[in-house]
């Protein structure tokens, strides 16, 4: 298999993080995408700088390459899921996300981490009111990347300010140095793009990508297999636009299976490069 292949640690949330290493490393994947949280790698924690040292010196050993992705769900407050946000209103919060997100670039440049991923977050106003503070956030927390030399990704994520790839389109127009982080499934689940056409059209600009399965339709991360999504023709869309990063499986609703479904994941995408391939839609 060419793809570079990786397991996103939000599902193998009852493991510790260095036994979820571990079992990534053994099923053959080639990186991890490194979700920080409150039990793994948490970024508030006291001596951040020495323990990501200690997780790169770790991926080092285990020969994965890395993502540093930013989706925690109560890691900023533990009552609202995932705030705050680049678009609370309350510009406290909004500082807060900016210094997660500071955060996580600093764990990146540490461990080599080929992208930061993150996303815009639910909008509670309109959308007039919070584009400006989501510019802002994300010109800020891309000043700091530039200086540690760290790519940032901005994941279109369903229900949020930035919830399809042609809103990411508009706000890569007004801040120069975005990449996308792709997500195929939510492709499905806005309708906007078929996934390998959308691969196809971003060709270049892709900072990280996920697969996993999904139905049209439904913001539900699926095992392979139980959803709508040709897995053969995403992975052979990122084929042959020689795709070089990290293509990052996301299954955060089975970490309780974590111990089979990573190997059990890794197996249905290496039988799925086997599998004759479906044309992709006109994106």
């Amino acid at each position: 298999m060419s793809l570079r292949l990786a397991y996103n640690t939000n599902g193998t949330q009852n493991h510790r993080l260095e036994d979820a290493l571990e079992l990534i490393a053994e099923a053959g994947y080639d990186g991890v995408a490194l979700t920080l949280d409150v039990h793994h790698l948490d970024p508030f924690a006291p001596n951040l700088q020495a323990r990501a040292a200690e997780l790169s010196r770790r991926l080092t050993r285990l020969n994965l390459g890395c993502v540093i992705e930013t989706g925690a769900r109560y890691l900023l407050d533990p009552r609202a899921k995932h705030e705050p946000t680049l678009v609370t209103p309350n510009a406290a919060g909004r500082a807060r996300r900016v210094d997660f997100l500071c955060r996580a670039i600093d764990v990146a440049a540490i461990c080599g981490a080929e992208a930061v991923s993150l996303w815009a977050g639910v909008a509670r106003v309109q959308r007039a009111t919070a584009w400006p503070w989501l510019v802002a956030g994300l010109r800020e927390v891309l000043e700091h990347a530039r200086r540690c030399e760290v790519t940032v990704a901005v994941e279109p994520e369903p229900g949020m300010l930035i919830d399809t790839v042609d809103d990411f389109e508009c706000l890569a127009g007004e801040i120069e140095g975005l990449t996308l982080a792709l997500d195929t499934g939510h492709c499905l689940v806005t309708g906007e793009h078929d996934p390998a056409a959308a691969v196809h059209r971003f060709a270049g600009r892709l900072g990280t990508v996920a697969i996993e399965d999904m139905r049209r339709g439904e913001h539900l991360h699926l095992p392979f297999g139980e959803g709508d999504m040709d897995v053969a023709a995403v992975l052979g869309a990122l084929e042959e636009i020689g795709f070089g990063g990290l293509v990052c499986v996301e299954l955060s609703r089975d970490s309780h299976r974590a111990h089979t479904m990573v190997a059990e994941a890794y197996a249905a995408l290496r039988a799925a490069t086997a599998a004759p391939r479906g044309r992709a839609a006109a994106g």
